[in-house]
């Protein structure tokens, strides 16, 4: 009998590769990433507050006995976010990456799996993955929106310039500046075609630049999901 290697079938759930400059606005994978850093910032409020919350109870009650039960549900929990986490990035990143073992009790009986869950390396690291994310991704959010949406904003802007000179008084188009110094007022609206068609390009400049930021952002998620909630 002849034996024939075969291909190996591509997974959706590997790495995702990088999308050309002129389709990354367009592409799936860049909403499929815009869509993780817009959800991470939800997550990672829910994350940060059951590590401190759990942390906070769990120290203040480590005199008792009751204090190392407390600890190790955080560090169970903190597994559990971090597997939620890994599908996430699955999801959203196309990043597939293996999660760690089961935890193994030595010793049989309460303080063994006790011991068992409070000496969890791969606990530990998932409760560090929940507090260290948590600010990155009050930053990739706002990032993230901020050049999504002002991006597309000023690129529209001829399409809907008519509106303000319309139905805001005074205005000749979109204002850019308005005050007063020495008594004398300053004001510079954007009316010509010329200065309409200079602000959109401006406007789709960072619209297509918006796709390689959120790579660039959502690469250090990648990165940490790999360091602290892998195997």
């Amino acid at each position: 009998m002849t034996a024939y290697a075969t291909a190996p079938v591509p997974s959706s759930y590997t790495a995702a590769r990088e999308v050309g400059f002129l389709r990354g606005p367009f592409a799936g994978a860049t909403f499929r990433e815009i869509g993780y850093t817009i959800t991470s910032l939800p997550v990672a409020i829910v994350g940060f507050v059951f590590t401190v919350v759990l942390f906070s109870a769990g120290v203040g009650l480590a005199v008792t006995v009751l204090g190392l039960p407390v600890l190790a549900a955080m560090l169970a929990g903190a597994r559990g976010l971090g597997a939620a986490e890994r599908g996430r990035a699955r999801l959203g990143l196309g990043l597939d990456v293996e999660g760690p073992g089961p935890v193994v009790a030595e010793r049989s009986g309460f303080w063994g799996a006790m011991r068992a869950r409070l000496t969890d390396a791969a606990g530990w690291k998932a409760l560090l993955f929940h507090v260290v994310m948590f600010p990155y991704r009050i930053f990739s959010f706002v990032m993230s929106v901020t050049f999504l949406l002002v991006g597309w904003v000023v690129a529209l802007l001829p399409a809907y310039n008519w509106v303000f000179p319309k139905y805001v008084e005074g205005w000749g188009g979109y204002r850019i500046y308005d005050f007063t110094s020495g008594g004398i007022r300053h004001t510079y609206d954007i009316t010509s075609p010329l200065q309409l068609a200079a602000v959109s390009l401006v406007g789709f400049a960072v619209v297509f630049l918006t796709p390689k930021l959120v790579r660039a952002l959502t690469n250090v998620d990648r990165a940490a999901v790999r360091g602290l909630l892998g195997k």
